[in-house]
């Protein structure tokens, strides 16, 4: 099967490899020559993601069409809809890139959240500040992620310089939750409704940007919480494919932050960690296959590389450590690959990832 995939990013990528010992072929649609998926890729064309002559090339050249980040545009999903079978579903797409429209639909599905409020200007922002209270974050409704586009609110005085901060763009006031960690779930539900769920994730972040995500969060109670809440949402999108989301813990119940309809970052612990990855197994409900097993043996971990690669034998000398170069030009800020590892306990597993911090701090140091 041909499967076409916009965006050319590492998920690209990784969904990519994951797909060729399947027979799987891939069409990229991507505007950069140097796109990492488009490396690896079967064919590639190159072009914006919403460019009608170029969608309907890529719709022509496949059998099924995907995407590997949520700034795609939706009106282009859509039109991609009418030409071929696209999964995740163009009202998935949409809804996730609106941070007020996420939050509604999360609420209307019985999911908690913080409170929120729309504030595109300085006197809605007051109007919020006044209703939910501080601390809180203003953050952009569209396109913020890894921490960019948002601003903590801690005093009133700062109230004028947030809204500047937006750039114009339209936001929404998040109360500030008091949370104990946070953990992520990743779903798979495939053409027919079936459901799989992969054990929650417990992530730790760095200025906003994830570091380490290790699996399972070991709590059976919360685990069928986190299932009992994600299972309607899959439902009522009529979703296919890899769904993540993110949650805050808070005195044992989870409150969730957002939603990513694709394969997501805090799951690449699943390439060698679980029994079929995340990567696979979006292949596998996109195209109709029988999902695969997301059971983890032991524990097993992600550890991001940002701003910078660990040289290879300093990870590679490690047992059961694996690497994965996203093969992009070093900047700071950038997640350029990550590395996974594995071990038969919890405290097995957080000895190696500090040995892997190390070796990481040294590369950034050096």
């Amino acid at each position: 099967m041909k499967i076409g995939i916009i965006g050319g990013g590492q998920l690209a990528k990784m969904m990519i490899l994951a797909g060729y010992p399947l027979g799987q072929r891939f069409v990229v649609l991507d505007p950069s020559a140097e796109a990492a998926g488009a490396v690896v890729a079967n064919q590639h064309i190159q072009g914006d993601y919403d460019d009608p002559a170029k969608l309907a090339e890529l719709a022509a050249a496949c059998d099924v069409v995907t995407f590997d980040f949520e700034n795609v545009p939706a009106d282009a999903l859509r039109q991609l809809e009418s030409q071929v079978a696209t999964y995740p579903p163009s009202l998935a797409l949409e809804v996730s890139q609106d941070r007020l429209d996420e939050k509604r639909m999360l609420n209307d599905q019985g999911i908690p959240t913080a409170p929120y409020y729309a504030a595109n200007n300085l006197d809605d922002l007051e109007k919020a500040v006044a209703d939910i209270g501080l601390p809180g974050i203003l953050k952009t409704r569209r396109f913020g992620y890894d921490g960019k586009g948002q601003f903590v609110i801690r005093s009133t005085d700062q109230l004028g310089e947030a809204i500047e901060a937006m750039g114009g763009q339209e936001a929404i006031y998040e109360g500030m939750v008091n949370f104990d960690c946070e953990v992520s779930l990743l779903s798979v539900r495939g053409r027919a409704g079936e459901i799989e769920f992969y054990p929650l994730a417990h992530n730790e972040h760095v200025g906003g940007i994830l570091h380490i995500s290790r699996a399972p969060y070991a709590d059976d109670a919360l685990q069928a919480q986190a299932e009992k809440l994600a299972t309607p949402l899959l439902e009522k999108l009529n979703y296919v494919g890899v769904l993540a989301i993110e949650f805050f813990l808070v005195n044992g119940e989870l409150v969730a932050n957002e939603i990513a309809p694709r394969v997501h970052n805090s799951g690449h612990w699943s390439i060698e960690g679980a029994v079929c990855s995340q990567f696979e197994n979006h292949l596998r409900a996109i195209t109709g296959l029988p999902l695969g097993n997301t059971h983890v043996e032991g524990y097993a971990a992600m550890v991001n590389c940002i701003s910078l690669m660990p040289k290879a034998e300093d990870v590679l000398k490690m047992t059961a450590c694996h690497l994965h170069d996203y093969g992009k030009s070093a900047k700071p800020k950038r997640k350029l690959g990550h590395v996974t590892t594995r071990s038969s306990t919890l405290e097995k597993l957080n000895e190696k990832i500090a040995l892997l911090e190390k070796v990481i701090e040294e590369n950034l140091s050096a």
